[in-house]
């Protein structure tokens, strides 16, 4: 299960859009239910965040999450326009109902994308199916050793 956002979180224009809201990193760490060493970590890039967390976080700074994750469009992922929408891949599979095996899988190219499944998923997502098979063509088409 993929709860970390491992593409294009960028610590600068988090800390910036905290700073932005007037927040320090504790009443930001309290407001987002985490701890002030989560948010202290995401700040200095030590660890990407979860999902889930970034999802409370940009609630209290009152921003979209394309605010501090950016990927140009043409370079995202399945897992990238999942994470942009602020899902983790269990509230994804339960949108879709698909498993959250199948879902990773899907997210990192490692089986074939059905219509009906791409249909799904980009359902779920608020995309036009197009947009995801073209995401899924990139991740199953990346280069060895390329992080989905």
């Amino acid at each position: 299960m993929s709860r970390r956002v491992l593409r294009g979180f960028d610590p600068f224009a988090f800390s910036q859009a905290r700073e932005a809201a007037g927040m320090s990193r504790k009443d930001l760490a309290r407001l987002a239910r985490t701890g002030r060493a989560t948010i202290d970590n995401w700040e200095t890039g030590r660890v990407t965040p979860q999902i889930d967390v970034l999802v409370r976080a940009a609630k209290a700074l009152n921003a979209s999450l394309d605010t501090f994750v950016n990927i140009p469009a043409n370079q995202r992922f399945p897992g990238d326009l999942r994470v942009l929408r602020g899902l983790t891949q269990p509230q994804l599979a339960n949108a879709t109902g698909l498993s959250t095996t199948t879902i990773g899988a899907i997210e990192r190219g490692e089986v074939n994308l059905s219509d009906a499944n791409a249909e799904a998923i980009a359902a779920a997502l608020k995309l036009n199916p197009q947009t995801y098979k073209q995401a899924f063509e990139r991740v199953r088409t990346r280069p060895p050793g390329t992080p989905a």
